[in-house]
């Protein structure tokens, strides 16, 4: 057997064909690759795909820019223009397959109008038209299998046209589209034409079945006490759409064995190969190929996506698995009826919901068609443009080579190597590339999120919180802080402090008999979060005894501590998010969804948008048009060339995404002595107060209106400084952002050098963190460092010891800034509007004193985030930890310390880790009231770092 998997389908009978057609995929020469290289036999397409292309990409922007000859046309009229010419060349590239297969493989297929599933005629004028408008002889007409269609389809077949049967979900639909088609064998021949250029598939849907299904079964297993009935509801879990593919194989052996068709088989007639379609894994819990490898069998195609064939391609396996085990899939169906559920009922709606969400699809690309020429003929902004000036000569040559390292497709391969070399490098990077498909993946479970919140809206929940750290926490806060909270749902509080204060203050904002609380945590063991929920767990079960459990939601990995203690707990839901997803890359996952979900935020659209940008940056679109690989390359060059202080300049209503975007940068570039420094929430300055370390970028919302950054933007600009300019029209581009970030801190990633997934020196506080623990559970006390001054309520803790006044150990401190440094302030205090607000005037401050870029953190999140960054990144940070005393303490049910102890702790640990990569740090600890004594500690801070200063600094 061959290396690849792919190819070595065709031994077992199997065809491959890719579900997937877009311009770039022509133009790059992949496609010719993919036939050449990778036995690829064939292309369908439908308006969804186009959709996505035309909107998240470049490839149709030359076309739609046509303006004399575009501009009077309807959008159903260019969107006809567009695919023929792709239909046209594609057809041409498999030509020679086509005829070297005597016509078995090489078709590609274009779909008439959705709009017209239910109208037999209509369908038929328009396939004739197609057939004619393509006039290629590889041309499928694909044709939905809905009881209007198969007329149409006996009446395409008849007249010598191609069809490809869509849309089909049960057994007994596929018999009538298979004699449908024999029938219009029958009247071709019955009128002395040849049967032998007459070919069609019937596009069997396979993972959407068991979306579907698992849905009935998980709402079975949460909500019968059945023990027995809940076992075999968890037995069929992802079983049913492939026994329903065996059985339409099934028939299909049947039905083309019969006298009747072997009497056109002679006459030249070819069978009705069924073909397996939606093959894509929508389940991150399944295996990412199931549904390829287990319906390998003979007289079959595969259509896959990308992702899927590249999966494939990588770790596939083949063995004839479609007659295997009938007798399990027979018993699956049976087992199935005896649940209650009825199998032809689901495949009933499946087959209205594909009708519906293929018309909504054309309807969609139509408005996007619209959109894009508009934008191309003047009437809207880029979404993505650089003004880089001298450096942008750096950032062509990196693209050239991320092109020449074919980059962008060994990402969407998941080759670690482009990462890195090592083995143990590897085996981490290959398990954390879920992040790629999850929109798509996700895409099919919004339904069950919005059921979810809606039901959660019913029974009359006014509040969730969320307790979870950085990958868990960031998105929820920058969804709820930017869409609000819809008329009806909970609002959400996101918990990511062990500060007392700041739990005391959340429980007594809340009604606890009316809130619902998700705890989120991917490993399942981090400890903020898990002390949360023991703290919340006793309050709650004090109320609701026994129904405590319907308060709670988990989200976590498969198998995790967490996942165990929900199901003890008798928990309302788990949301098991992929394993293969990294905490920083989830937004897109469960992490984000199901808050965003109980926000009441459109779901769907919102994927949309997030699948819009994958096509951007998807492997077939050339790195100098692929909207993340261009920012990463950009982001990764200037970095090199030393400005690495990314500067974040967002508009107002979206200014949180700033939160998510610098955990993401800081903990997946900051190692092995590199990394770039996000700064999100500095106040934009005049040019002067920035050094040539900097890169702004702009991430503005156009539909706000007035851009208020705009003239100090251009000044800056003018001053010499790259500035990057994102354009968002509306607040559900977030999507898109969420997943073009991702992407360009992977390419980023690459051009630095790194393991843009890993975080080694996250554990190093945690470890510390908890030998500080065992050390006060041993003694009573907690370790600190030496006391080198009390100065009328504010302590200065430092491992140098000086007998000088505060104000002058506090200018000695600063005074270590040089050239490229940034200042790190990292407060371990209730984050108050108050202490915020004292905290920026201390940051703003020092910025505009010393001229150097700022960052602020509230510990212990900024742990989950910047902290990374702080100890394996480049030694340029001078840190000031900010601790206080507490004015109240509250117990952790079942630990022995309380969440003002381990507070202490994690500050004390930070610290010490600090300490031992040689930071340059100082911790000043306040003493109460906090906020007065925050108040004197920006006075000393002024008096020792005077206005002036930034002329003796560096």
């Amino acid at each position: 057997m061959g290396d690849n998997p792919i190819v070595e389908l065709a031994e077992y009978g199997q065809s491959v064909w890719y579900d997937n057609i877009r311009r770039s995929l022509i133009t790059s020469g992949e496609l010719k690759r993919l036939i050449e290289v990778d036995g690829l036999r064939g292309v369908t397409s439908n308006p969804t795909i186009f959709e996505k292309a035309i909107s998240g990409s470049t490839d149709y922007d030359a076309a739609l820019a046509q303006v004399e000859s575009v501009r009077d046309e309807e959008p159903g009229r260019l969107f006809e223009i567009l695919a023929v010419e792709d239909i046209q060349k594609t057809a041409d590239l498999f030509r020679s397959h086509y005829d070297r297969t005597d016509h078995l493989d090489g078709y590609v297929s274009l779909e008439v109008s959705p709009l017209l599933a239910h109208n037999t005629a209509t369908t038929v004028s328009e396939a004739h038209r197609l057939w004619k408008l393509v006039n290629r002889p590889n041309l499928m007409i694909k044709v939905p299998g809905t009881p209007e269609g198969l007329p149409a389809i006996e009446a395409l077949i008849a007249s010598g046209i191609n069809v490809n049967v869509t849309l089909l979900f049960s057994v007994g639909e596929y018999e009538k589209v298979a004699n449908a088609y024999i029938s219009g064998l029958e009247s071709r021949a019955a009128s002395g034409e040849s049967l032998e250029q007459v070919a069609s598939v019937a596009s069997f849907f396979v993972s959407r079945i068991d979306t579907k299904v698992d849905h009935l079964l998980e709402d079975m297993i949460r909500n019968d006490s059945d023990t027995k009935k809940q076992l075999l509801c968890q037995s069929l879990l992802g079983k049913i759409a492939i026994a329903n593919a065996k059985m339409a194989y099934q028939k299909f052996r049947e039905i083309f064995a019969t006298p009747r068709f072997r009497a056109l088989r002679g006459k030249g007639g070819r069978v009705q190969r069924p073909l397996w379609a939606s093959t894509g894994t929508k389940n991150p819990h399944y295996s990412d190929i199931l549904y390829v490898s287990e319906l390998i069998g003979p007289h079959t195609v595969t259509t896959v996506p990308p992702a899927t064939f590249l999966a494939f391609h990588d770790h596939g396996k083949c063995h004839a698995n479609l007659e295997a085990n009938l007798e399990g899939a027979r018993m699956h169906q049976t087992q199935l009826g005896t649940l209650g559920i009825n199998l032809n009922r689901v495949t009933d709606e499946l087959l209205e919901e594909g009708v519906r969400l293929f018309a909504q699809s054309y309807e969609s690309l139509m408005h996007v068609i619209e959109e894009k020429r508009e934008r191309l003929q003047g009437g809207k902004i880029d979404r993505q443009a650089f003004s880089l000036g001298s450096l942008q000569s750096g950032v062509d040559q990196a693209m050239h080579e991320l092109q020449a390292k074919d980059a962008t497709r060994r990402v969407w391969m998941k080759d670690a190597t482009l990462w890195k070399s090592e083995g143990a490098h590897q085996r981490v990077i290959k398990n954390a590339l879920g992040w790629l498909t999850i929109p798509e993946q996700m895409r099919d479970h919004a339904e069950v999120l919005v059921e979810f919140a809606n039901e959660i809206k019913t029974e009359g929940f006014t509040h969730a919180v969320l307790a979870g750290m950085g990958g868990s926490s960031l998105c929820p806060e920058v969804c709820r802080t930017t869409f609000g909270v819809k008329d009806g749902y909970p609002d959400l509080h996101v918990l990511d402090s062990t500060h007392p204060a700041t739990i005391s203050r959340l429980e007594s904002a809340i009604d606890l008999s009316r809130t619902l609380f998700i705890i989120a945590s991917k490993s399942g063991g981090t400890t903020e979060t898990l002390s949360h929920f023991k703290y919340f767990w006793k309050k709650v079960t004090a109320q609701r005894g026994e129904m405590a459990g319907k308060h709670f939601v988990a989200i976590s990995d498969p198998g995790s501590p967490l996942e165990t203690l929900a199901k003890e707990h008798s928990f309302r839901r788990i949301f098991s998010s992929p394993v293969e997803i990294g905490g920083r890359y989830s937004a897109l996952s469960f992490f984000g969804l199901v808050p965003l979900a109980l926000l009441g935020v459109d779901l769907n659209e919102f994927l949309e948008r997030a699948l819009r940008m994958v096509h951007s940056c998807s492997s077939s679109v050339p790195v100098s048009d692929n909207a993340g690989a261009l920012l990463g390359a950009t982001l990764a060059v200037l970095a090199r060339q030393g400005r690495d202080k990314l500067t974040f300049v967002l508009s107002p209503e979206i200014r949180t995404f700033g939160y998510w975007v610098e955990q993401l940068i800081a903990e997946s570039t900051g190692k092995e002595g590199k990394g770039i420094v996000p700064i999100e929430g500095e106040w934009l300055g005049e040019p002067v107060l920035y050094r040539p370390d900097r890169v702004f970028v702009h991430l503005n919302l156009t539909s706000s209106g007035t851009d208020r950054e705009a003239a100090k933007l251009a000044a800056i600009e003018s001053a010499g400084h790259p500035v990057i300019r994102i354009n968002m029209e509306e607040l559900i581009d977030l999507g898109e952002e969420f997943f073009r970030w991702e992407f360009a801190t992977a390419i980023a990633g690459v051009l630095l050098g790194i393991n843009a997934f890993d975080q080694p020196n996250v554990q190093e506080s945690k470890d510390n963190t908890k030998r500080v623990l065992e050390q006060f559970q041993h003694t009573g006390h907690l370790p600190e460092q030496t006391v080198v001054g009390n100065f009328g309520g504010l302590r200065l803790f430092s491992d140098k010891k000086s007998t000088d006044p505060l104000v002058r150990q506090v200018a000695a401190h600063f005074s270590q800034a040089r050239e490229g440094d940034y200042i790190a302030v990292m407060a371990y205090l209730d984050r108050t509007e108050a202490s915020q607000e004292l905290l920026q005037r201390i940051r703003m401050h020092l910025r505009d004193t010393l001229r150097l870029a700022t960052s602020l953190g509230f510990g212990p999140r900024f742990l989950h985030s910047t902290g990374q960054l702080h100890k394996g990144g480049p030694n340029r940070g001078l840190f000031l930890q900010i601790t206080a005393d507490d004015d109240q303490d509250l117990e952790i049910p079942g630990e022995g310390y309380t969440f003002g102890i381990l507070k202490q702790a994690q500050a004390i640990g930070d610290m010490q880790s600090l300490a031992v990569h040689q930071r340059r740090a100082l911790r000043v600890h306040l003493g109460l009231p906090v906020e007065a004594s925050l108040k004197q500690l920006l006075e000393v801070i002024e008096d020792a770092v005077p206005k002036g200063h930034a002329k003796r600094a560096g």
